[in-house]
């Protein structure tokens, strides 16, 4: 899943406009950061960990999810499980339509007196679960886009006028608007191939 760290500091520097600088100086350094983050490795004290998916190798966390290190969401925002986009519940259980729990083949799953097993909520990370446990709204606003695993991959920034992200350290503007930072961050897969 993961590149070597010289492919993807190639990749990022040749998605900017000054490519002769920044492939000069972009490489080098980008291969320093990313190298040890191939096994999702945190590197020093806890106030400077590195964080990352493919598309994201920063020092942003990802929001409360299901699946904690990686966020995928659908188009709505709800969770889906990061292996093949199946919609997931709150407990990062596969679910139907109607939020039934289903086994591998897609059949509603019983327990001990052959009912359905009860549904769990299936909660947005960003816009439900951020607000509940940390008390301030959130909203998505901009985005930037990566190829992953050959299809265009959307990551969005989970904005608040708060001066603190979810690791506890100072909000970073990233792609937020009108005063909010970044809090944390998720992925949509687009199933645009790249």
């Amino acid at each position: 899943m993961w590149r070597d760290g010289e492919d993807l500091a190639r990749d990022v520097a040749s998605r900017h406009s000054r490519s002769g600088f920044l492939s000069r100086i972009a490489v080098p350094i980008i291969t320093w950061i990313a190298g040890p983050l191939a096994g999702a490795s945190s590197l020093g004290p806890a106030s400077t960990r590195y964080y990352g998916f493919c598309g994201h190798t920063f020092t942003t966390l990802p929001c409360p999810h299901p699946f904690p290190k990686l966020p995928r969401i659908d188009r709505h925002g709800y969770p889906l499980r990061p292996s093949d986009g199946h919609a997931v519940d709150d407990l990062g259980r596969p679910v139907d339509a109607s939020g039934y729990v289903v086994d591998s083949g897609g059949n509603r799953r019983v327990g001990p007196t052959g009912e359905p097993v009860a549904r769990a909520p299936r909660t947005r990370p960003c816009q439900d679960w951020v607000p509940h446990i940390y008390g301030f709204h959130t909203r998505f606003d901009g985005a930037w886009y990566r190829c992953c695993s050959g299809q265009i991959r959307k990551l969005v920034d989970c904005c608040a006028h708060h001066d603190r992200r979810i690791n506890g350290d100072a909000a970073l503007v990233g792609y937020c608007f009108h005063g909010r930072k970044v809090f944390c961050v998720l992925y949509y897969d687009t199933q645009v191939p790249c």
